[in-house]
C-alpha cells in the first residue's frame, strides 16, 4: 500500500521533473521584472525631489536596484 504512491511520485518526477526548474525560473524572472517595474513606477510618483531621493535610497538599500541604476535615477531626479 505504501509502495504504489511512492512509485507514482517517482514516475511523476522522472516525467516532469526537468521542466519544474524551468517553470520555477521563468516564474521567478517574471516576478522580478514585475517588481522592478512597479518599484520604478513608484519612484516616479512622488512630487518632491526629497521624496524621490528617499524612495531611490530605500530601493537601493533593499537591493531592488543596482548601484548603476541608482546613480542614473538620482541624476534624473537632480536634473
Amino acid at each position: 500500500m505504501l509502495l504504489i504512491p511512492l512509485i507514482g511520485v517517482l514516475v511523476y518526477l522522472i516525467a516532469r521533473g526537468g521542466k519544474m526548474h524551468e517553470r520555477a525560473a521563468r516564474q521567478a524572472q517574471q516576478q522580478d521584472d514585475a517588481l522592478r517595474k512597479y518599484l520604478q513606477d513608484e519612484v516616479a510618483a512622488p512630487t518632491s525631489t526629497a521624496d524621490q531621493l528617499t524612495k531611490l535610497a530605500d530601493l537601493h538599500d533593499r537591493g531592488a536596484i543596482t548601484d548603476q541604476e541608482y546613480e542614473q535615477q538620482k541624476a534624473k531626479v537632480l536634473a
